[in-house]
């Protein structure tokens, strides 16, 4: 059998940064690298070996699944955010992409058919090689494109790095086992982090992760570029429809709230409350704090909503009849296509009785 790729600083040793990140080393919690080992065994007793250039297989059947546009019909728009952060957006959704002398750096990579027509799109900015991809969480709309613009991106002295939260890393592996599907390892973030932020320097400016437990999926990341003031949010926030909360994956109702207000502890708004920090969500538009603020207060009241019908004891189809998001449904709500408004109050009824 061939040797089994791990992510990079993967089992019972403390993981240390790569020269030039700076701080202290990161250790792993108690019990970690028995559980790497018991997954790597797990995943070789399955065959699994990244050999294949299969995209991996990103969802269980029982999340929710985004509908894939068809490439030749779908444009790509390139947008100055602001400073070194530009956003390639479509309706197949968001990619951040970081410019500068060091090197590209993408926020998600879209879907695998999009691919070719993404790269096309980050050359109109640069032709410097891409140094590193972030990969927000796991779905097959924010890392489809992974192994493909690994390659096509390739060029410096090292290849890119894909870096992700390890419960994105574990969850993608997971998947690929459950399909039993050969996965390549430039198609996974083997530059796994664990810890609840870590930061690194490119391109003149400091740039922090924060992982965001339980909120759209266990491995959500925010991608804090501090010199050009933006945040990339991946799913955790899309201004124009209510939370996707893949429980499927470890979201949650509660966690998707944290991270919103772990996002606001982040922006600063400029003058009358606009501009400042600008935020690229995983779809739709460019946002600010005050957006932000918007969205958070919809979602918390209608958790709270929720919350006081399940104390009082009423069942599933009793909350959804109650219709606890009806002033918010014109903005956000729709009876149809992959995420509807009965799908998120149930999302929220699930998680808010599975704390109790």
């Amino acid at each position: 059998m061939k040797t089994l790729l791990r992510p990079s600083g993967f089992g019972g040793q403390a993981q240390r940064r790569p020269s030039g990140f700076g701080g202290q080393a990161q250790r792993r919690p108690a019990g970690y690298g028995r559980r790497a080992a018991l997954l790597a065994l797990a995943i070789a007793w399955c065959g699994l070996v990244f050999v294949s250039a299969q995209a991996p297989a990103a969802r269980s059947p029982s999340s929710p699944v985004r509908p894939v546009p068809d490439p030749a019909a779908t444009d790509i728009s390139v947008v100055r955010v602001q400073k070194n952060v530009y956003m390639l957006a479509s309706r197949a959704g968001n990619v951040a992409v970081q410019i500068g002398d060091d090197g590209l750096l993408l926020v998600d990579t879209g879907t695998a058919p999009m691919a070719q027509k993404l790269f096309a799109a980050i050359r109109t900015l640069s032709n410097k090689p891409i140094h590193t991809i972030i990969n927000t969480h796991l779905h097959a709309d924010h890392t489809g494109g992974n192994l493909a613009l690994v390659k096509l991106g390739a060029g410096g002295p090292q290849p890119p790095r894909v870096m992700g939260h390890e419960n994105t890393y574990n969850r993608m592996v997971a998947a690929a086992v459950e399909a039993n599907a050969n996965t390549p390892a430039a198609a996974l973030p083997m530059d796994a982090f664990f810890t609840p932020t870590r930061d690194f320097f490119l391109n003149g400016e400091a740039i922090v992760l924060h992982h965001v437990p339980a909120a759209h999926t266990d491995g959500d990341t925010l991608v804090h570029f501090r010199g050009s003031d933006v945040v990339a949010t991946g799913d955790v926030f899309n201004p124009d429809i209510y939370p996707v909360i893949d429980i499927a994956n470890g979201g949650t109702i509660s966690g998707t709230i944290a991270a919103l207000n772990r996002m606001l502890e982040i922006t600063v708004p400029a003058k009358y409350q606009e501009g400042g920090t600008y935020v690229v969500p995983g779809h739709g538009r460019i946002c600010d704090e005050a957006e932000v603020v918007e969205y958070r207060d919809m979602v918390t009241i209608i958790r709270d909503r929720v919350a006081d019908l399940v104390k009082k004891g009423l069942t599933l189809d009793q909350v959804k009849a109650a219709k606890p998001s009806r002033d918010y449904d014109g903005d956000y709500g729709t009876t149809s296509g992959f995420w509807t408004t009965e799908m998120f109050v149930e999302a929220v009824y699930r998680t808010i009785n599975a704390t109790k």
